[in-house]
Parts: structure tokens; C-alpha cells; sequence
């Protein structure tokens, strides 16, 4: 009996091919280094060490972006809205409990008013399946148009009414006085469930209305938190939010917030540890798929709503978490703070500098653009100031009083300028997906 030997390809496919080191990435983060180094040198250790907190924090919403946008193809450009659930759980969970709202009738009638307003949805719900009992559909949307509006009259007045008390009484309901770890997992918990609302509504249409709805709702989001004085103080914001480690009032600036940094360090460590498992897991394997092929990845039986809807909700989940540690990073919950610029069009520069899909090059990317963003202030202030006085003694030029503003809308410039660039030079990234091909 001869003895079979497997083909000389298939032998040469099952040995694995040496694994080339990694010069462009050492590159890549040796210079990143080397600009963190030039920042701490010349704005100090206490200014460099928020200056990566902050990245860090921005590291996680742009992880979140990328799982959606890199993993799915799914373009959420309403990234402000999550970050603000975030930031409203970690103020809400964290600060003291506000006894004089607690002591009082209140509660009680807040919790009526809200018991009113679900017993309304539930109905309105209910009359909006009467078709199932041979209730001509007509009819049924007649009849749901009508009671919901009324139910909705009825309800927000009296809801008002319960609002407008609190404020004048006692400002507005406070806090639970809960550990700010705890706000901000339910921060998560909240921008995920919100999420999971929003996909089973927008998921089904294309990429570009997706986008504007995302934008709408975001928008309403911050308009609600804005508005709701009972419940976040709206405008007058609310301050200090507590840390999860010793402040700067017991340590000093620089270890609060090198101890801070050290948090936000184990959350990015976990994250990009958990991403880069379901990357290279079959369930990764399987969410590329269906970006780059729905249609061959429906033919093959996969469930396509349901795992576009699953990613979308886990993005949404990271950009809730990030938005709380953000928030509590800068011991300061504003509504009117959350800008689409700053907490949605930077974001996805960073995904885009970085390399959509690619973790490593999504944290890479948050830590450019964000030092980039902070530092492009005071050189342009810098360099209009050289320009100012070098024209002053040469061609007597009057020195202009808004140079302080004028550097401040610089790094709008500088971002733009820098998206055009990472375009048109690199448009899968600096560090670009590497997807591995299996069979």
C-alpha cells in the first residue's frame, strides 16, 4: 500500500510565513512619542498629562466609531448624542443626593407624572395594533393619531406643571451620590439602549440618510438634556463631578491626573483587547463580510439586521463610556458644551487619520488629531504674534486686539487642512486595516 503524501501547495500553505517586523508602525509611534515629549517639555507636565487624558478619552469614543464605520460600513455621524448620555450618567449617578428634593412630596409626583406618561405609550401602542382584531387600518391610524395627541397634551402639562415645581423649590432633583465607575457603566448601558432604538428605526436605510438621522437625533438629545432644568440644571451646568481617583485638592494636579490617565489606560487595554479578539473571531470574519458583500453574506444565511444592529449598539456603548469619563475627567456637565465639531467631526478624523477598522491605528489617530487640536492654538497665537511684531518694527503696523480668537478658530484651519492631506495621501489611513485571508 503506498502511503499518501498531501500536495506539495497544501504543504506549503500550512507553514506559517514569517512575520515581517513592524517598521512604518515603530515609526509611526516613535514620532507620536517624540511630539508627547515636545509638548511636556514646552507646556509642562501637568498640561501634558490632561492633554492624554483627554486623548484617551477621545480614544474611545473613536474606537467606537470605527467598530460601526471600519468593522460594518455604518456612517453614524450623531456621535454627540451618545457622548452626551454618557456625560449625563456620570453627573447623575456621581454628584451628592439633593435632600431638600428627596425630604419633600416631589419624588412622589415625579414618579406619578412618569407612571402617566408610560401608561400613555402603552396605550398609544395598543391602539395601533387594533388592525390585528379586523379594525379597518384607516381607522386604526385615525383613531391613534387623535389619542396620542390628546394623551400627549394631557400628559406633558401635567408633567410641566411637576418640572416647573421642582425648579422653583429645589433647582432640580441632584444626584445619587454613587461611584462615578458606576455612571459611567450605566452611561454605556444607556447611549447602548438608545442605540438599539435608533437601529431597529435607521438601519434599513441607506448610508447617507443614516447619517442625517443620526444627526437629528443627536441633536434632539442635546436639546432635551439642554432644556430639562429639572433634571440637569440645563444651562447653569452642574460642578464638580467627583473622580474615581484621589483629586487635585489631595495629590496635586500632575498625580490626579497621571492616576487618571492610569484609568483611562485599563479601559483602552480591555477595549482593544476584547475589539481584537471579535476582529479575528468568526463573528468578526463574519461583520466584514457582510460590509464588503451584503448580499453574498445573506445568500450564506447570515442574519444581516441583526448582526448590523449588534455592532451598532456595542459602538454606541463605547461612545457612552468614553462620553462619561470625559465628563467626569473635566468635573463639568454642560449641555451646551456638546458641539457637533468637537465630539462628532473630530471624531471621525481620527478614524480616518488612524485607519478605519484598525484599533491600534483608531488610538494612534485619537492621540495625533487630539495634540494637533490643543496645540495648534498656541502656535498659530505664536506665530501671529512673531508676524505682528516682526511688521511692527519693520513696516509700523498696527498690532490687531482679537489675535486670541483669531489663533482659536486656527485649528479649525489646521484640522481641515489635515483631513485634505490624509485624503488625498492616505486615504485607507496611516495605518490601514489588515484584513487576513483565511482558506
Amino acid at each position: 500500500m503506498t502511503q499518501s503524501h498531501p500536495p506539495r501547495q497544501q504543504r506549503a500553505d500550512s507553514v506559517a510565513a514569517p512575520r515581517r517586523f513592524p517598521l512604518r508602525e515603530s515609526v509611526i509611534f516613535l514620532a507620536l512619542l517624540a511630539a508627547v515629549l515636545v509638548v511636556y517639555a514646552a507646556m509642562g507636565s501637568a498640561y501634558g498629562t490632561r492633554m492624554l487624558v483627554e486623548a484617551a478619552c477621545y480614544a474611545i469614543l473613536a474606537l467606537g466609531l470605527t467598530i460601526q464605520w471600519g468593522y460594518a460600513g455604518q456612517f453614524n455621524a450623531g456621535v454627540m448624542g451618545f457622548v452626551a448620555l454618557g456625560g449625563f450618567c456620570a453627573m447623575f449617578f456621581s454628584i451628592p443626593v439633593n435632600e431638600a428634593f428627596w425630604s419633600s412630596e416631589l419624588p412622589g409626583e415625579l414618579g406619578l407624572a412618569l407612571l402617566y406618561m408610560v401608561a400613555a405609550i402603552v396605550l398609544v401602542v395598543a391602539v395601533s395594533r387594533l388592525d390585528r382584531i379586523g379594525v379597518p387600518k384607516p381607522l386604526r391610524t385615525f383613531i391613534t393619531v387623535v389619542l396620542g395627541v390628546v394623551l400627549y397634551m394631557a400628559v406633558i402639562s401635567n408633567f410641566r406643571e411637576v418640572a416647573g415645581q421642582i425648579e422653583s423649590r429645589v433647582d432640580f432633583i441632584g444626584g445619587l451620590a454613587l461611584p462615578a465607575w458606576f455612571g459611567w457603566i450605566i452611561g454605556g448601558a444607556l447611549a447602548g439602549g438608545v442605540g438599539y432604538f435608533i437601529g431597529h428605526v435607521c438601519l434599513g436605510l441607506r448610508s447617507d440618510y443614516l447619517a442625517i438621522a443620526t444627526i437629528g437625533i443627536a441633536e434632539i438629545i442635546k436639546s432635551f438634556l439642554k432644556n430639562a432644568d429639572w433634571l440637569t440644571r440645563g444651562t447653569a451646568t452642574v460642578s464638580p463631578l467627583p473622580w474615581p481617583v484621589p483629586g487635585p485638592g489631595d495629590v496635586g494636579f500632575t498625580l490626579a491626573r497621571a492616576l487618571y490617565l492610569s484609568v483611562t489606560a485599563v479601559i483602552i487595554a480591555a477595549i482593544f483587547f476584547l475589539l481584537h479578539r471579535a476582529y479575528n473571531a468568526p463573528w468578526g470574519r463574519m461583520i466584514r463580510a457582510i460590509r464588503d458583500n451584503e448580499v453574498s453574506a445573506a445568500a450564506m444565511g447570515k442574519d444581516i439586521n441583526k448582526r448590523r444592529l449588534e455592532i451598532f449598539v456595542l459602538g454606541c456603548i463605547l461612545m457612552g463610556i468614553g462620553g462619561a469619563v470625559l465628563a467626569s475627567f473635566n468635573s463639568l456637565f454642560d449641555p451646551q458644551g456638546y458641539l457637533p465639531l468637537n465630539h462628532t467631526f473630530l471624531v471621525l478624523v481620527m478614524v480616518i487619520l488612524g485607519g478605519p477598522g484598525n484599533n491600534l491605528g483608531t488610538i494612534f489617530g485619537a492621540v495625533v488629531v487630539y495634540i494637533i487640536w490643543l496645540m495648534s492654538e498656541p502656535l498659530a497665537l505664536f506665530l501671529m504674534q512673531l508676524a505682528v511684531d516682526i511688521g511692527s518694527a519693520t513696516f509700523g503696523w498696527d498690532a490687531p486686539t482679537n489675535l486670541d480668537s483669531r489663533a482659536l478658530q486656527a485649528r479649525v484651519f489646521v484640522i481641515g487642512l489635515l483631513i485634505s492631506l490624509v485624503l488625498r495621501f492616505a486615504p485607507k489611513g496611516m495605518l490601514p486595516e489588515k484584513v487576513r485571508h483565511h482558506g
